[in-house]
C-alpha cells in the first residue's frame, strides 16, 4: 500500500514537468527514459572531457591547486552533488538495458521502479558522504573491491553478448557499459570519501604513480571515451538523415575521443 502511493505520488510529480508530461502523454514514460539516459550520457561525456583537462594541469601543481580550489566554491560544490544524478541514473539504466537485451528480463515496470529508488538513494548518499568529508579508506582496497565486483560483470556480460547479433561495435559498447557500471558511481563515490583526494595535486599524483590504480584510471579512460563516442555516434545516425554529415560528425567525434585518451594516457605514463 505504501509503495503504491508512493508511485502515484511521484508519477503525480513527474507528469507536472513542463516538456516530459507532453511527451508521456504521447508517447510514454519509457520515450522519456530513453531520451534521459541519452542525455545523462552526453552530460557524462562532457564532464569526463572537463575532467580530463583539468586533470592536465597536474604537470603544475600549483596551478591545478588554484583552478580545484576555484571549483571548490559553493557553486560548483552543488553542482558536483548535482553530477551524482546523471551518472547513477545513466548506469542503472544501461545496466536495467543490458538486462532486458541480453538476459531477457523484461518485467520493465519492476526495473524502472528499481532503477529510480536506487538512483534517488545514491545521490542522497553521495550529499551526506559530501557533508560529513571526514573518512578516510584504502584506496587500494577500495578499488580492489570495486575491480573484482566489476571484472566478475563484466565477464559475464561479454559471455552473452558474443552470442548476440550486432556488430563488433555494439558488443564492445555494451561490455564497456557493463564495466563503467560499478566503476564510474565507485570513483564518484570515493572522491568524496576521502579528504584531498581529488582537490590535492599531491595526492592526485600519488594515487595516479600506484600501478595498480594507474590500470584502473587507464581502463575507466579508455571504457568511458569509447563509450560516450560510441552512444554519440548512434545519436547522430539516428537524428541526422545526410550520411555526408553523420560521417562528417562521427570523424570529428572519433578525433574528440583519441585526443582526450591521448592527454589522459600521456598524463598516466609521464606522472
Amino acid at each position: 500500500m505504501v509503495k503504491k502511493r508512493l508511485e502515484r505520488f511521484i508519477s503525480h510529480r513527474l507528469d507536472q514537468v513542463p516538456i516530459a508530461s507532453v511527451y508521456v502523454k504521447s508517447r510514454g514514460w519509457y520515450f522519456v527514459i530513453a531520451w534521459a539516459h541519452r542525455l545523462c550520457g552526453i552530460l557524462m561525456v562532457l564532464f569526463a572531457s572537463v575532467h580530463i583537462y583539468t586533470l592536465s594541469f597536474l604537470s603544475t601543481p600549483a596551478l591545478y591547486d588554484a583552478k580545484i580550489k576555484f571549483f571548490g566554491l559553493a557553486p560548483f560544490a552543488f553542482l558536483s552533488w548535482m553530477l551524482a544524478i546523471p551518472v547513477i541514473f545513466h548506469a542503472l539504466n544501461g545496466g536495467r538495458l543490458i538486462l532486458y537485451e541480453m538476459f531477457g528480463s523484461r518485467n520493465d515496470n519492476s526495473m524502472t521502479r528499481w532503477v529510480f529508488s536506487l538512483s534517488i538513494a545514491f545521490v542522497f548518499l553521495q550529499g551526506l558522504l559530501m557533508m560529513l568529508w571526514s573518512r578516510s579508506v584504502s584506496m587500494l582496497f577500495f578499488w580492489l573491491v570495486a575491480a573484482t565486483i566489476n571484472s566478475s560483470l563484466a565477464c559475464i556480460v561479454i559471455s552473452k553478448s558474443w552470442k548476440a547479433t550486432g556488430s563488433i561495435f555494439w558488443k564492445f559498447h555494451r561490455i564497456t557499459g557493463s564495466f563503467l557500471l560499478i566503476m564510474v558511481p565507485a570513483h564518484l563515490m570515493l572522491m568524496h570519501l576521502q579528504p584531498g583526494i581529488s582537490q590535492e595535486a599531491a595526492m592526485v599524483i600519488a594515487r595516479i604513480q600506484n600501478p595498480f590504480i594507474k590500470w584502473i584510471d587507464l581502463g575507466m579512460l579508455f571504457a568511458m571515451l569509447y563509450h560516450g563516442g560510441y552512444g554519440l555516434i548512434s545519436i547522430t545516425g539516428d537524428y541526422i538523415e545526410s550520411k555526408v554529415l553523420q560521417n562528417g560528425l562521427a570523424a570529428l567525434i572519433f578525433l574528440t575521443m583519441a585526443a582526450f585518451g591521448w592527454i589522459g594516457t600521456r598524463l598516466a605514463i609521464m606522472i
